[in-house]
């Protein structure tokens, strides 16, 4: 059986949840383990690709950077940074992660 993205994501979550062996946690459920096994591998490789960014509201006319803030870590952005930058930027973080 051939499951989508959505539903491999789900398994996944359920599985970290159960705190059990990946083989294990596939048998019980009816999956293949060794299907099972490799979702876990490229499921871990982009595990960080998304991380909650709390907005702060800042007047316009005050806004020179945007600020992410995570945890310990704040990259300030400069409103004038073009588009091709800002990916750069984005792509060095998700290499770093």
């Amino acid at each position: 059986m051939k499951y989508c993205e959505e539903e491999k994501a789900l398994w996944l979550e359920d599985w970290q949840k159960s705190g059990k062996k990946a083989w294990a946690y596939a048998k019980e459920n009816g999956l293949i383990p060794q299907t099972f096994c490799s979702w876990t591998k490229r499921g871990t490789k982009s595990k960080a690709d998304f991380v909650e960014i709390k907005p702060k509201i800042i007047p316009a006319f005050s806004a020179t950077v945007i600020v992410i803030e995570k945890r310990d870590i704040k990259i300030h952005i400069p409103l004038s940074v073009g588009s091709n930058e800002l990916e750069t930027v984005v792509r060095s973080l998700m290499a770093a992660i």
